[in-house]
């Protein structure tokens, strides 16, 4: 079982935007091929990092504002927050290593919030 958590319109304020660690938020729909390849990956890094970064999941389908609201064109996007703002974005398939470095660097302090 993944610790990832499902976010939604509703809760991506608490979940996300006040959230005092960084956030890896992932923006899939059950429809895409390339969503479904880094799952895995996404769900790895929410086990490894389960004590210093949150993981979250939003179905663009069912939660389009948010889509909207941060510019997501393709999916996968894989969006890391952190004192509200986007400091990374990765868009389509990413390795977890990948994701895991670019989540290192934001723990490190080499990427600013905005």
């Amino acid at each position: 079982m993944s610790n990832a958590l499902e976010v939604s319109n509703d809760t991506f304020e608490s979940e996300v935007l006040e959230c005092a660690t960084p956030v890896l938020v992932d923006f899939w729909a059950d429809w895409c091929m390339p969503c479904k390849m880094v799952a895995p990956a996404v769900d790895a890094i929410a086990d490894d990092f389960v004590d210093e970064v949150k993981v979250a999941k939003i179905d663009v389908d069912a939660n389009s504002e948010l889509a909207v609201e941060y510019g997501v064109r393709g999916i996968p996007s894989l969006m890391i927050f952190y004192g509200g703002k986007v400091v990374e974005r990765m868009v389509g398939v990413q390795s977890q290593a990948t994701i895991a470095a670019k989540l290192r660097k934001v723990l490190a302090g080499k990427t600013k919030t905005p």
